[in-house]
């Protein structure tokens, strides 16, 4: 059949030995001969070379080999892959990026149910994509957009269609406000979740701003205990070290707001145990009187800011077997193979190995 005009093509017009390379066999390269056959289309007089179905589309490749070197590009550098195969950088690129599609044309395109969304930055000077994800699937369905507004998101529900969109039921996402207006939009209908992560990252963030306050207001050697101890003051106490651990208890022993602020962002921890949505506002009340004559403005703004979403927070109280910290596990996931493929600025690879990292080989 010709590409081009889509004539079936008949008159034989010359043949071509070509070598074509295959698996290796040991330590060696091995090349298979086969000639390759032109014909001419009667209709627009283009000349076509015979297609192959056991041939790559890069036509001096087997299927098997570009099988190869995709199933190695999902957990190594491309570099790296170049080398060991001998092939140009270029090359294994191309030939990655047809064993993703073809990974994905076997995934087939869900009609999903729940969805996750979230950004992820994908070079310095705030240039975002927006990743959507299939929470009941695990694995990524879009990638796109070129920054996180509400025109970014919209893309997506665009591509998607109104038939798909209508089974949308619930969306679990940041506190965006852009993209909280574009799924009010278009599936209004939707139960917009705000999970765990994104919240308690908030109320972390309240706790270091809470840090560099108290390093503003002393003055001395009374800094010593409050530089430099960020991460141990947010990291979970179960996964410091005994080094970390002490650090904790002399910070904590030497700055009583501090002491206060680590408490209380401990204590909220409690909130996520309940399933009853009255005893967690209750909880929340509580936690919230907790803050009065504290003089720290962070952690008020922060229970200011779950007041405003309070719906979309306590949304995961009546769902079960919704895998919340798949999202961010997804972008970590992504965070990797970014790293590994630091300097990368094709963009249409970068999608399919976002749309593919959590698809299993082929």
């Amino acid at each position: 059949m010709c590409g081009s005009c889509g004539y079936v093509c008949r008159t034989f017009y010359d043949s071509k030995m070509r070598h074509v390379r295959d698996l290796s066999c040991g330590n060696r390269r091995v090349f298979l001969s086969a000639r390759i056959r032109r014909v001419r289309c009667s209709s627009c007089q283009a000349v076509k070379h015979e297609s192959l179905e056991w041939l790559a589309a890069n036509p001096h490749y087997t299927k098997r080999f570009a099988k190869e070197v995709g199933e190695r590009c999902r957990d190594a550098t491309i570099k790296s892959v170049a080398t060991s195969f001998r092939l140009d950088w270029e090359t294994v690129k191309e030939l990655d990026k047809e064993y993703m599609r073809d990974q994905m044309k076997k995934a087939g395109h869900p009609a999903p149910e729940k969805i996750g969304v979230d950004e992820i930055s994908v070079q310095k000077g705030h240039h975002y994509r927006v990743v959507v994800s299939d929470l009941e699937r695990r694995r990524a369905i879009w990638f796109g957009g070129k920054g996180k507004s509400k025109k970014d998101l919209d893309l997506f529900f665009q591509e998607n269609g109104e038939k798909r969109n209508d089974k949308i039921s619930l969306v679990a996402m940041d506190m965006s406000q852009a993209f909280q207006l574009s799924v009010k939009e278009h599936v209004p209908e939707a139960v917009l979740l705000f999970d765990k992560f994104h919240v308690m990252q908030k109320l972390c963030d309240a706790l270091d701003e809470v840090r560099k306050l108290e390093y503003q207001r002393l003055t001395g050697n009374e800094r010593i205990f409050v530089k430099g101890q960020k991460y141990v003051l947010l990291r979970n106490r179960e996964n410091l070290d005994l080094k970390g651990r002490r650090s904790l208890a002399l910070l904590l022993k030497a700055n009583k707001r501090l002491q206060i602020a680590y408490l209380l962002k401990e204590s909220f921890d409690q909130f996520w145990t309940y399933r009853s949505p009255a005893w967690a506002r209750k909880f929340f009340e509580l936690w919230k009187e907790s803050l009065k004559w504290q003089r720290l403005k962070p952690l008020e703004e922060f229970a200011a800011m779950v007041e405003r979403h309070w719906n979309g927070i306590i949304a995961h109280l009546g769902l079960k077997d919704i895998p919340l910290g798949f999202v961010e596990g997804l972008n970590n996931k992504i965070r990797v193979f970014q790293r590994r493929a630091y300097g990368l600025r094709d963009e249409e690879y970068l999608r399919l190995k976002v749309l593919t990292c959590m698809l299993p080989k082929l």
